[in-house]
């Protein structure tokens, strides 16, 4: 087990090192250099007391001009540590802002490109949790406390050289009060380690709950059902379950933090006793006593510098540890590939799909295609796998089974991705400009000009020019100078997203969800001019805006049930026309009432 605790330490140092190397080579060299100097620093200060003490003490022989150089270098030892430590002190904030950069890069690296289906997960969502709360701001005070160590022990084997010169019996005293501090930190580790890992579930529901009662998103929800007392309660006892646990967790530290301070006063007791004793014995001249008390002042300090940089690495490690596992056990990359033009068909063979413990298939035995130019659609009741397939039509998610080919030929599902396009059912409204809004990847920063063809494709043109500033009007609400749209403004920002990226095939989910009647209607029947010439593959639970797809697949169940343009499934009296005549007739009574 310590070998272990060791190889943690040491591993998670070098990690702590190379990161804080590649934020800032320069301001890590100088740190650590800043931490020798003040070792060196104080290894002069015993030198320059002993020599004060042995002139002072020399029965009126010194003259004061022998006093005064080695005042002199007093008093310049001890600018130069002050100095020091605030030229340090402001390069490691510097240097911590250089570092905790890059470990948001690269924490962002991994977050962004791991694969969907793993992003979704519950695991990996509190594996994440984890690491921002603990992992990401421990590297630097780690390679902080490894410079500190650095400095720090040199400045004990300095200070143990001089110990050991004058009397050689108060190192190992000095030694044995070590030891408390070595076993406090071990236990300080893993109890911090423990305590941020048991608490994180309850951390995320508080913050979650503090999300739901402070956006927008929810407020209308949250007043119109009188839910924020419930709330509160709800995140007042979440309170409580973090309070008493850090109050446990403080108590734990604080009695482990005066077992360390009991077992270094007493051994700088004991050595202080034995100087006076030696003294006493004549063992030890004034000056030698003076100058080791000195030492062990020093050293006492020292040591004390290195229990707290110990405990800081020890601490940190287990965290440190965590956010390397955590970048290093993920695709760095998962890279869009380069687009493909659909020249004649997309082809789905058997496909299937199972989401991760869950014990029946999404979807089985899928066979479907999408010819150049087609608009198809998929219809079925909820939890039929609809959007399942369509995320894996456009790469999003991986098939566990079967073949998608791309004009007869197997594609890689980044290419898929790079080739397919997904407006989502529920679309992203961005607090960016309307122009940052279309081009969301930066496709068109050369070329303005495509954002406003997609928008006047999307049918936005007037709205756009209607706003403040047109194009670089601000959106959303996040942001104080934002302007909010309707929802069926936000929808056609989402069409004309999509249309930007002139993919071959689009993938609508829902395109309608927050579209009016009328717009609704106009969006259907003018929606091959829409697409202009791109396939597509349409998902909507109102049946009368699919019947003029060119083939309509009905799922049921994660299978494909019926298959054939409307008035061939109505004709055949099955699943379809069943539904259809269902929800005409719920229209049709509709408007009789009205």
């Amino acid at each position: 087990m310590p070998n272990s605790f060791a190889r943690e330490a040491i591993q998670s140092s070098k990690v702590a090192l190379g990161l804080a190397i590649r934020a800032d080579r320069r301001r890590t060299i100088s740190t650590g250099v800043f931490q020798v100097v003040g070792a060196v620093a104080a290894i002069g200060t015993v030198v320059i007391g002993k020599v004060l003490l042995e002139r002072i003490l020399d029965d009126g022989a010194t003259s004061p001009q022998q006093l005064l150089w080695p005042l002199l270098g007093l008093a310049l030892v001890t600018a130069i540590t002050g100095s020091i430590a605030v030229i340090r002190n402001q390069q490691e904030r510097l240097l911590g802002e250089r570092v905790s950069q890059l470990v948001w890069n690269e924490v962002l690296d991994v977050v962004t490109n791991v694969d969907l289906m793993t992003y979704e997960q519950p695991g990996f969502i509190t594996e994440y949790a984890n690491v921002e709360r603990g992992g990401m701001t421990r590297p630097l005070p780690m390679t902080k406390s490894v410079f500190g160590l650095m400095g720090a022990g040199l400045g004990v084997v300095a200070m143990l050289f001089a110990l050991v010169s004058i009397a050689p019996v108060l190192a190992p005293i000095l030694f044995l009060g070590a030891i408390p501090a070595v076993i406090v930190s071990r236990l300080a580790s893993r109890s911090e380690f423990a305590f941020a890992q048991r608490l994180t579930p309850d951390f995320l529901r508080r913050e979650y709950l503090r999300r739901v009662l402070t956006h927008r998103e929810y407020a209308a929800e949250v007043r119109s059902f009188g839910a924020a007392p419930n709330l509160r309660s709800r995140h007042t006892m979440l309170d409580g379950v973090v309070a008493d646990g850090l109050k446990t967790q403080v108590a734990g530290r604080t009695r482990l933090a005066l077992v360390q301070i009991a077992g270094s006063a007493l051994s700088l007791v004991a050595v202080l006793l034995v100087i006076v004793y030696m003294l006493d014995r004549n063992f030890l001249s004034l000056p030698q006593a003076g100058a080791a008390a000195i030492a062990v002042r020093i050293l006492g300090s020292q040591l004390s510098s290195v229990y707290g940089s110990f405990s800081t690495l020890t601490e940190s490690a287990p965290f440190v540890a965590e956010l390397n596992k955590f970048l290093r056990n993920r695709p760095k990359v998962n890279a869009l590939g380069e687009p493909e033009v659909l020249h004649r068909r997309l082809t789905l063979s058997n496909v299937g799909f199972q989401y991760p413990g869950r014990e029946t298939a999404a979807l089985a035995g899928i066979d479907l295609f999408i010819d150049r130019g087609e608009v198809v659609a998929l219809v079925g009741e909820n939890g039929s796998g609809k959007t399942t397939l369509a995320n894996i039509v456009a790469g999003l998610y991986e098939a566990d089974s079967g073949e998608i080919l791309w004009d007869d030929e197997p594609l890689a599902r980044e290419r898929v991705r790079a080739s397919v396009t997904m407006v989502f059912q529920d679309f992203a409204q961005f607090s960016f400009s309307v122009s940052d809004n279309i081009d969301i990847a930066g496709r068109a920063i050369t070329n303005p000009g495509r954002v406003h063809l997609a928008a006047q494709g999307a049918q936005l043109a007037e709205t756009i020019a209607s706003l403040p500033s047109g194009f670089d009007t601000m959106l959303g609400r996040d942001l104080d100078d934002g302007l909010d749209l309707s929802g069926g403004q936000w929808q056609r920002m989402a069409l004309a997203r999509a249309l930007l990226k002139n993919s071959s095939l689009i993938v609508l989910d829902e395109p309608s969800a927050a579209l009016d009647p009328r717009a609704e209607n106009e969006l259907f029947h003018d929606v091959r001019r829409v697409l202009d010439g791109r396939a597509a593959l349409l998902i909507s639970h109102r049946y009368s805006n699919v019947k003029h797809a060119d083939r309509i697949y009905v799922l049921d169940g994660g299978r494909v049930v019926e298959c054939g343009s409307h008035y061939e499934l109505m004709s055949r009296g099955g699943k379809y026309a069943d539904l259809f005549t269902l929800q005409s007739a719920a229209y049709s009574i509709e408007s009789a009432d009205e």
